[in-house]
């Protein structure tokens, strides 16, 4: 007889909660679950997907291993013994920076990805990191790092309750939201306007979610930080500042004004080719708003100047006196986050603690470019990197150049691959660890709930028993970190054990903790939980803001709701000061860059990406349910640049810019701005030895091969994907 289980959605950032249906084994359906508290029964295509996806029979099932330069399916104990045979022996040759650590986005959607990689850097004692958030986020990183002294303090619109909402290079109708975790995100932009509120999109293409604006602007790509400041100039210029209770946690505001006098609406508005006029009035509108937000994501993040585009967002909502406050942009409180502590100052956010070896590019949030990622392996010298583990990463196809990658890849010592799937990645390793399917696994959101427009706490245990010869991704996880550091055999809970020891010895000699004074062995003995991960949650609840716990959870399957946001400041701030530091020294040294900007003859044509709502990067292209309609990998054109450049609908025209040439089917269409094109992130699946059936016969076209991978934003490394210069050609 079918039954049903309920899971959280680990396919995208919106987190929504499931119903599955089961017969035996196997999902064979998926449902909106109508009393999840956060989603209140919100599915889109992608969780609809949930029994295909876990079900894909091109999903690993065994550990595979090279021998004899092929591929080989293998046990788990001969590919752990492979690992720990190669791995430890390279370190004491070569020292720790001849491993490197690649981290893809799916990583924030699993337990294991969540508890076990700092494990792992810290084993390896590496700092050659490399995760997608330099092809994504990093800019908003950077920024609240500069700003509040901590990286993950990321405000997020309060949507429920704004009453003005400025989108940039967002598209949340397709994407779900980013950086802002928003269950049915289109119900709430729609519900924003039933309640009378103001939407306007900022977006060079007319998206889904620009259809539902009040206002959709449309400037030049890349122009984003530059629109920005100008925003702020005329806030400050005509005297619509109000930061109110901001003012006393907060220095540099004299100094702002004369570090963006250059950037009058007069002045930028031929770079974002919007008017001055245009420009003012928005100004106005978000000054005279009884509540705002401004809200920028990857179109805003993936740009030349990304991290002060990624500032001004934060600085117009300052300005305004709309951060940390109910209907502007506040910062979440998660159930795992740290209990407040008292305010004041704190250790801050420094940038370019090391560089990379090869081209000098500093750190950020201990983490380098993944674009420099090849040059880093095929540069020959002291620090080389001579072996790779990647979980859950495809960087041939998420990162720039991923021809040279490929072939870079190819000549690694040795490398490890955490993935279902042999990707046009993992097709490279010499060992493959698959994690079984999410319904197997156990699921809780330690990310998104930090980025969480709602505060609530939901946990979902695995609602298929792992099948037989699978092995658990947390214990994949565990059993990774013992073979790179020696202790290859050891029981994989000695790693989750060792680290509720280390964690609840601090909290009981930290004054500010819970658990202050009590004895760290009896606090462990009373936490709940089946398995290690468990555990670990387990105190991680205990210690967090609510004083929930694991059976607590257990006991609401639906999950727990813990309120709106509410403000947090002074408390969230970890600076130096203890203060908002609102013109930090790096983004200060920056705008003169900006202001050079202003001068630059801008190309004739520039390229940006686009989201669709049943894709999410390079994932789910296998999936058949989820291929077609709308998500297809075509070269959207401008009908006037279509006419100009001779390119016919249904056509194929080469596309070029610094990292070499695609051929591409053309869709003509006014969804994009004249002198703009656009070509979907993810797809290329074209390479031989990945085993992708579905997504082979479809590989579309990888609009990364067009960069070389030298076009970053200096303060954060994070790769321009948007809004670089391309040239078109037709083809017969």
């Amino acid at each position: 007889m079918p039954r049903t289980a309920l899971r959280v959605c680990p396919l995208c950032e919106a987190t929504c909660g499931l119903t599955l249906t089961i017969e035996g084994s196997t999902v064979t359906g998926a449902r909106g679950d109508r009393d999840d508290v956060f989603s209140r029964g919100f599915i889109c295509p992608k969780g609809a997907a949930f029994g295909a996806v876990d079900g894909d029979p091109d999903r690993l099932r065994t550990p595979l291993v090279r021998r004899a330069g092929r591929l080989r399916e293998a046990t788990w104990e001969e590919a752990y013994a492979a690992v720990a045979a190669a791995v430890p022996a390279l370190l004491r040759e070569y020292g720790p920076q001849s491993v490197g650590v690649v981290l893809g986005n799916p990583n924030t959607h699993t337990m294991a990805g969540a508890l076990y990689p700092p494990l792992l850097l810290k084993a390896l004692g590496t700092r050659n990191l490399f995760t997608a958030s330099t092809l994504d986020q990093m800019p908003k990183h950077v920024s609240s790092g500069l700003l509040f002294g901590d990286p993950f303090a990321i405000p997020v619109p309060d949507l429920d309750r704004t009453d003005f909402l400025l989108l940039l290079g967002a598209n949340p109708v397709e994407s779900n939201g980013s950086l802002c975790t928003a269950p049915d995100f289109p119900g709430r932009l729609r519900a924003l306007r039933a309640r009378g509120g103001t939407l306007v999109v900022v977006d060079p293409r007319r998206t889904r979610t620009a259809r539902l604006a009040d206002r959709h602007l449309a400037p030049r790509p890349g122009s984003d930080a530059l629109l920005l400041a100008a925003l702020a100039h005329t806030l400050l210029d005509e005297k619509l500042t109000d930061p109110d209770r901001l003012t006393r946690w907060t220095e540099g505001l004299g100094e702002l004004g004369p570090a963006l006098d250059r950037f009058t609406p007069e002045a930028v508005a031929p770079a974002c080719d919007l008017s001055a006029a245009e420009i003012r009035a928005l100004a106005r509108e978000l000054a005279a708003a009884p509540t705002a937000a401004v809200y920028g994501r990857i179109g805003s993040c993936t740009t030349e100047y990304g991290t002060l585009a990624s500032w001004l967002v934060d600085v117009l909502n300052i300005l305004t006196g709309n951060l940390d406050r109910p209907g502007g942009a506040l910062f979440p409180l998660s159930a795992t986050d740290h209990a407040p502590r008292p305010a004041g100052p704190g250790k801050g956010f420094a940038l370019g603690r090391w560089h990379s070896r090869v081209s000098g590019h500093p750190e950020a949030k201990s983490e380098l470019p993944t674009a420099a990622l090849a040059e880093e392996i095929e540069t020959p010298g002291e620090g080389r990197i001579r072996a790779l583990i990647a979980i859950a990463a495809n960087p041939v196809l998420s990162a720039p150049d991923g021809q040279r990658l490929d072939a870079a890849l190819a000549g690694l010592d040795f490398m490890v691959s955490v993935d279902p799937y042999l990707n046009e990645t993992a097709r490279h390793a010499h060992v493959v660890l698959p994690p079984p399917p999410p319904a197997q696994s156990a699921h809780f959101d330690f990310a998104f709930n930090a980025f969480a427009v709602r505060n609530q706490a939901r946990y979902s245990p695995p609602a298929v028993p792992l099948e037989e010869g699978r092995m658990d991704e947390c214990e994949i996880h565990a059993r990774l970190i013992l073979a790179v550091s020696e202790q290859h055999g050891a029981p994989p809970e000695t790693v989750d054990d060792r680290v509720i020891a280390d964690t609840l010895a601090r909290a009981a000699a930290d004054p500010h903790s819970p658990l202050f004074g009590e004895d760290p062995r009896l606090r462990a003995s009373t936490l709940s939980g089946r398995t290690g991960p468990e555990r670990r949650l387990d105190m991680m609840l205990r210690l967090g803001p609510y004083d929930l716990t694991l059976e607590e959870l257990g006991q609401h399957p639906h999950g727990i709701d813990l309120g709106p946001l509410r403000p947090r400041l002074p408390g969230v701030l970890k600076t130096r000061s203890g203060r908002i530091e609102l013109l930090p020294e790096p983004i200060a040294a920056e705008l003169p860059r900006l202001r050079a900007a202003l001068a630059e003859r801008p190309a004739a044509l520039v390229l940006v990406g686009r989201r669709h709502l049943r894709s999410n990067n390079s994932w789910l292209h296998n999936v058949p349910a989820l291929i077609g309609g709308s998500n297809r990998c075509t070269l959207q054109v401008h009908p006037e640049d279509a006419g100009r450049l001779g390119l016919a609908d249904g056509g194929r025209a080469r596309v070029t810019s610094d990292g070499g040439s695609l051929e591409v089917p053309v869709e003509v269409t006014e969804t994009v701005r004249r002198g703009v094109v656009s070509l979907p992130h993810g797809w290329g699946h074209d390479r031989a030895g990945s085993r992708l059936s579905v997504a082979s016969a479809e590989p579309g076209a990888n609009v990364n091969q067009l960069l070389d991978g030298t076009r970053l934003d200096p303060l954060s490394g994070t790769a321009v994907l948007n809004g670089f210069p391309v040239e078109l050609a037709p083809l017969p």
